[in-house]
């Protein structure tokens, strides 16, 4: 009997270890093999980011498929979204995009959808794979009666069939007059922002475009304050109208006005949901639980219809296919579409931002600082414990019991008249997550963080 690989980059939504402890060439390969024999599949497409490991994991993810009989589309070096994007317009049977997203350089791993373009997580097929690859086998050749047929290896540059559809998804076009910063932080998203500055007639100034593995300017993960200054400095040196920086496979877009303010992922989702109700009058937007009352009145004013749905993209993605809802949004900056499969995108949210600064003469912190007056947040906070997640949930809730209106949906949400935080266990580290949001009082709003951060404080 075979000893057991390990198994442990197994995560809810996608796949991320250290490389090449727990993501190496032989756990791709046993990957390819095992979501071939779970799927079927004939066709499946793969791409990669920057990582120093990318091209080497994405070698081996083709050969497996190869060797189980699947015709393989390499994208090599680009986004996850275009992964998805060309799972879906070229009706593949799935797609896999190698990538550790924000994580330090030593990681690696991958995200997986099905056919039609349907994540595989937790909830679905994961296990299933998981189990196969964790015991390397047993795999199955996907066409039984041609088991010496070797898969057809294509490579494929999809950039400008992909921008195409990116600007074409615009009503009003992009103004001259804008000046945009936008930083690639030497993650995949570089060649194809370079591309898509020749579509744009506004100027744009690219920032840190040249992929590189060692991210020798910061891991490009611009929820961490401390990788934010480059593109604020840059806004304000130039005098540009906004900053857009990127993750590493740019499947999420970060936003900074012209005075160099990063804005907080919970207002674009409202600017977004304008810009979707304009086209789609009366759809639903899907939002997720930690911060809402900005989302549920921007979105109930402008005639459309809030729904909620538990954090995470393989959740969102299932209740907007349910809800058939045009648009979601997460504050942690995914945003996902229905004309885009229900998928998550980071070109899209920019292309949709500068349509909105194209047709207004406001700027964009006047279309963002009534929303951030109104329902002031802390910002997410993340916190380290000793104890189980689920023990200090509980202890929060007693603190606060008959209080408060409480909702499960996703680890522990209370409302009361004028606040209401979250808090849960992160989905994809050992690490418990608080959000607090207020009815315009700062004071408040630091004070009840204070509060339920006394609490926490105890099991850390």
């Amino acid at each position: 009997m075979s000893e057991k690989r390990d198994v442990s980059a197994f995560k809810a939504y996608d796949i991320r270890g250290i490389f090449p402890e727990q993501v190496n060439a032989s756990f791709m390969d046993a990957l390819a093999r095992a979501f071939s024999t779970h799927f079927r599949p004939e066709r499946v497409v793969i791409g990669y980011d920057s990582r120093l490991s990318s091209e080497e994991l994405a070698a081996a993810l083709a050969n497996g498929f190869r060797d189980s009989g699947v015709d393989v589309l390499d994208l090599g070096l680009c986004g996850t979204e275009m992964v998805y994007f060309a799972t879906g317009q070229y009706r593949t049977d799935g797609g896999i995009m190698i990538t550790a997203s924000h994580n330090p350089k030593e990681y690696n791993g991958c995200k997986m959808v099905a056919r039609d373009v349907v994540p595989v997580g937790a909830e679905t097929d994961l296990p299933k794979i998981r189990t196969m690859v964790a015991d390397n086998g047993p795999f199955q050749h996907t066409r039984p009666n041609r088991t010496d047929y070797r898969g057809d290896y294509t490579r494929l540059d999809i950039t400008k069939e992909f921008l195409a559809w990116m600007t074409a998804q615009l009503s009003t076009p992009v103004s001259k007059g804008l000046r945009v910063v936008l930083n690639a932080g030497n993650g995949a998203s570089g060649p194809t922002l370079r591309t898509l500055t020749g579509l744009l007639p506004c100027r744009c100034d690219l920032l840190f475009e040249e992929p590189d593995g060692n991210f020798p300017n910061g891991v490009p993960n611009p929820l961490l304050p401390e990788c934010r200054e480059d593109t604020a400095r840059t806004v304000r040196e130039t005098g540009a109208d906004l900053g857009v920086a990127f993750d590493g496979d740019f499947d999420r877009c970060f936003f900074f006005d012209e005075k160099g303010r990063f804005i907080e992922g919970y207002y674009i989702i409202g600017l977004l949901a304008r810009q979707v109700l304009k086209k789609h009058p009366g759809a639903k937007i899907i939002h997720d639980p930690r911060l809402t009352w900005n989302t549920i009145e921007t979105v109930k004013q402008l005639g459309g219809i809030p729904v909620e749905s538990k954090t995470g993209h393989a959740f969102i993605k299932e209740r907007m296919r349910l809800e058939k809802a045009e648009y979601g949004g997460e504050m942690s900056a995914h945003h996902y579409f229905r004309n885009f499969w229900y998928c998550d995108t980071g070109i899209l949210p920019l292309m949709l931002i500068l349509e909105l600064l194209s047709g207004t003469d406001k700027r964009l912190s006047e279309l963002v600082d009534e929303a951030i007056r109104r329902y002031p947040v802390t910002g997410e906070q993340n916190f380290t414990i000793s104890a189980s997640p689920d023990s200090v949930i509980r202890d929060v809730e007693k603190h606060f019991a008959g209080k408060g209106e409480i909702s499960r949906r996703d680890g522990l949400s209370i409302s009361f008249d004028n606040w209401r935080f979250n808090l849960r266990a992160s989905n994809t580290e050992p690490l418990l997550r608080l959000n607090v949001e207020a009815r315009g009082d700062q004071d408040l709003l630091r004070q009840k963080r204070d509060e339920i951060v006394a609490i926490i404080s105890n099991y850390m």
